[in-house]
């Protein structure tokens, strides 16, 4: 019993770390004839992928389908079954009920970060002190290296349009842009069509913003997703350097982040 709770715990945390969707499922109370007892718990991925049980058939395969429904809507709930009722319990297993409690585990949020220049290093390092997973993509090896780095779980190099497609990109994705200079930047945005990403902040003046939303619209993204894009990125606190910036860029991902629960 040990070891598979030790797997379970061991399993959640792993999924935590890489920001994969999970659920923990525990069974809360039991009484009467039921396949596990009090305690007993499954992790439950978006897939259905499964690491320990909850009793396994009839039962187990709705809690399942419960888990996957709860990580869809993001929102934890308790289950219960009467095992007696045939309709809804599992017809080898009469005279007890169960409890279960499904937990939507939060996964750490990422933050992409497309540029490795300083701005780019010091949004990753403080990013990392805030609990971020922290993704680094630049057209430029040498800028994306683990001595520059350290602190990010994925380092791309190459064309940063393509980076993004093959990258996974969810609700808890957060794009901070701050490349050296915009000529890429309506790619990257029109890689980012139809993702569910959370924020997308974009660094340059007015200026060189509004040329590229057009070389954007040129390229077919539509016009809902440039209205989200944050830009010029961060809030206005008179940052100058680098850290500086930082701070700005990261306090307005915390804002969001906070008005979006």
């Amino acid at each position: 019993m040990f070891e598979e709770i030790e797997q379970v715990y061991q399993a959640a945390l792993e999924a935590i770390r890489q920001g994969e969707s999970a659920a923990m499922a525990t069974v809360v109370e039991a009484s009467g004839s039921t396949p596990r007892g009090a305690s007993a718990k499954m992790l439950i991925y978006a897939d259905g992928r499964t690491v320990g049980t909850v009793g396994g058939g009839g039962v187990e395969a709705r809690v399942i389908e419960e888990a996957q429904a709860a990580l869809a809507e993001g929102q934890s709930r308790e289950l219960g079954y009467n095992l007696v009722d045939d309709k809804r319990g599992d017809p080898g297993i009469c005279g007890g009920s169960m409890r279960v409690f499904v937990e939507v585990l939060a996964s750490r949020p990422t933050l992409l970060i497309l540029g490795g220049g300083h701005v780019g290093q010091a949004v990753a390092e403080l990013g990392t002190f805030l609990g971020y997973r922290i993704a680094v993509a630049d057209e430029r090896p040498e800028m994306v290296t683990p001595e520059r780095f350290p602190w990010a779980t994925t380092r791309v190099t190459g064309d940063p349009a393509r980076d993004i497609a093959d990258l996974p990109l969810d609700e808890q994705t957060y794009v901070v842009i701050v490349t050296p200079h915009h000529s890429p930047d309506e790619k990257v945005l029109a890689a980012l069509v139809g993702q569910p990403v959370a924020y997308v902040g974009l660094i340059g003046s007015r200026r060189r913003t509004a040329h590229t939303f057009e070389r954007a619209r040129e390229a077919g993204v539509p016009e809902d997703l440039l209205e989200r894009i944050h830009t010029p990125i961060g809030l206005d606190i008179g940052a100058e350097t680098p850290k500086e910036i930082a701070v700005s860029i990261l306090g307005e991902i915390v804002a969001v982040q906070r008005v979006s629960r």
